[in-house]
C-alpha cells in the first residue's frame, strides 16, 4: 500500500504550482495526469499539424510550413512583471527552468481604434486618449496611487481605503468617463464595472502593480515565456520531482475512494494510492463543481502585426466592455515568432471573452476585426467550472476553470486561496529575487 500526503490530479498550471510547493513544504506529493501531456486545458501544442487536429480543421495549408516551430497555448496568459504569480516563481526557484520576454506593448480599444495604454507621466503627456485638463488629473491619480501607503494616513490624501468608493475616488481626481474607462479596465485590469462602487484600495494597490511592472521593463508590464506556458507547469513539475514527488502521466484515474465523506485513496491502473488530501482540477470531479457561465476562445494564426501597434510583435488590447455596450471586457493576446511561438514573421492572437449571448462568434467580431486578415481561426467555447464547496469537510479541493482575462491575476487568487484551505495557513513569499528573463529585453 502506497500513502501520500497530498495527490494531485492534472498538471494543469494551477495544479503544478501547488504540487510544486506542497513539496517544497515537505509534502509527500504524487502527481497524476490521464494525459501523455502537462498541461492540461491550458496546454501549449506543438506541432502545428497537431493544432489542426485537435480543432478538426483541414491544413495546415503550404504557405504555414516548419510546424514543429509552433508552440500555441490555449491559454495564453501574461504575466504581470512584479505579480504575484512572478513571486511565487522567484520564490520556488523555478524561474530556473524558465526564460522569459518582456510583450511589448499595452493597448486599450477606444472609439473604433487601437491606442496605447498611458501608465506614465510622459505617456499621459502624449496621449491621444486626454484632453490637457485630463491629463493634468490623470496624473495626479497615478502619483497618489504610486505613492499611496496604507501604514501612512498623511499619503490618502482624506480617501479612506476602507469605505471609500472607487467611483468616488475617481470623481475627487475630477477624471473624465474615458479616463476612468481606460484606467479601470486597461491599467486596474478589472473585467466588469462592480469595482466602481467597491473600497477604492483594490484598484489603488492594482494601479500601483501596473505602474511598478511597467517601470521595469518600459515597453509594457508584461512578460510571457519563451516556448510558451507549456513550460511553466513543466518547471514546477521539476521542483516537485526534485523535493520527492512523484509524476504519473498517462494514467487513467478509475476512482476517489471515500471513507465517511473524506478523502482515502484514488484507484489508477488498478492500483490504489492512499492520501490524507486531493488537489485537482474540475475535470476530475465533475460532480463537485458547477457552471459558473462560459468562455470563448478565438485562436488566430496572422501573417502580420495587428494594425495601429507600432508593428509589435506581441501586445495586449482590451477591448473595454462599454464600448460594446457589454457586461464584461473583450481581450487579445498577441505573441508570434519574437518568442518563439510561431514561425519567422508569424503571430498567434487569440481573442477571448465571457460569453453573454446565445451566439459567441458574434460578440467577439469586433476583436477580429482589428486582427483582419486571418489566416485561420480555431474557436472553443468552454465551461466556466466552480467548485460546490471549499473541499475542508471532505479533503478535496477543486481549482476553478481558466477565466477569460489574458494575465494572471484571478488565477493567483484562486491558487492562494487553494494553498491557504489545503494548509491552513496563508502564503508567505519569500524575500524576493531578481527575475532572470531574456537579456535583449534589459
Amino acid at each position: 500500500m502506497q500513502e501520500y500526503d497530498v495527490i494531485v490530479l492534472g498538471t494543469g498550471i494551477k495544479e503544478c504550482v501547488l504540487s510544486g510547493l506542497m513539496s517544497l513544504s515537505g509534502k509527500k506529493v504524487l502527481h497524476i495526469d490521464k494525459n501523455s501531456y502537462h498541461g492540461g486545458e491550458s496546454t501549449s501544442i506543438s506541432p502545428l499539424e497537431e493544432l489542426y487536429r485537435r480543432f478538426k480543421v483541414p491544413g495546415p495549408p503550404k504557405s504555414i510550413r516548419r510546424g514543429k516551430e509552433w508552440n500555441v497555448d490555449l491559454v495564453p496568459k501574461f504575466f504581470l512583471a512584479t505579480g504575484q504569480l512572478v513571486k511565487i516563481l522567484v520564490h520556488t526557484e523555478v524561474t530556473r527552468y524558465l526564460d522569459f520576454k518582456v510583450v511589448e506593448g499595452s493597448y486599450v480599444f477606444k472609439s473604433g481604434k487601437v491606442h496605447k495604454v498611458p501608465a506614465t507621466e510622459e505617456d499621459a503627456q502624449s496621449s491621444d486618449l486626454m484632453g490637457m485638463f485630463d491629463k493634468r488629473r490623470f496624473k495626479k491619480l497615478l502619483h497618489f496611487a504610486l505613492n499611496f501607503d496604507i501604514k501612512n494616513p498623511r499619503s490618502h490624501q482624506d480617501v479612506d481605503p476602507e469605505k471609500t468608493t472607487t467611483r468616488e475616488m475617481f470623481s475627487r481626481f475630477d477624471l473624465g468617463q474615458d479616463v476612468i474607462e481606460f484606467t479601470g479596465h486597461a491599467i486596474a485590469l478589472h473585467s466588469s464595472e462592480s469595482y466602481l462602487d467597491q473600497p477604492c484600495l483594490e484598484t489603488i494597490n492594482r494601479i500601483r502593480l501596473y505602474c511598478e511592472s511597467l517601470s521595469r521593463h518600459n515597453t509594457s508590464p508584461y512578460l510571457y515565456p519563451l516556448y510558451g506556458l507549456g513550460e511553466l507547469p513543466q518547471g514546477f513539475a521539476r521542483l516537485s520531482a526534485e523535493y520527492g514527488g512523484t509524476f504519473l502521466l498517462n494514467k487513467p484515474v478509475d476512482e476517489i475512494v471515500m471513507d465517511n465523506g473524506k478523502v482515502k485513496a484514488v484507484r489508477s491502473d488498478g492500483k490504489l494510492f492512499h492520501c490524507k488530501q486531493l488537489i485537482c482540477d474540475p475535470s476530475y470531479v465533475p460532480n463537485r463543481v458547477r457552471k459558473m457561465g462560459r468562455v470563448i476562445r478565438v485562436i488566430c494564426l496572422l501573417n502580420h502585426p495587428v494594425k495601429n501597434t507600432h508593428e509589435a510583435s506581441s501586445c495586449q488590447i482590451i477591448i473595454p466592455q462599454t464600448e460594446l455596450s457589454r457586461k464584461s471586457d473583450i481581450y487579445i493576446c498577441v505573441v508570434s515568432y519574437s518568442h518563439s511561438l510561431a514561425s519567422d514573421g508569424m503571430y498567434i492572437a487569440t481573442v477571448s471573452t465571457t460569453v453573454e449571448t446565445n451566439n459567441p462568434e458574434k460578440e467577439v467580431q469586433p476583436a477580429l476585426e482589428l486582427l483582419e486578415p486571418i489566416m485561420q481561426k480555431f474557436v472553443s467555447i468552454t465551461n466556466l467550472l466552480v467548485p460546490n464547496e471549499d473541499g475542508r469537510k471532505s479533503q478535496i479541493f477543486v481549482s476553478r476553470s481558466y477565466d477569460a482575462t489574458n494575465h494572471f491575476d484571478s488565477e493567483c487568487e484562486d491558487i492562494k486561496d487553494m494553498y491557504r484551505r489545503v494548509t491552513g495557513e496563508e502564503f508567505c513569499f519569500g524575500r524576493p529575487r531578481n527575475l532572470s528573463h531574456n537579456s535583449d529585453d534589459d
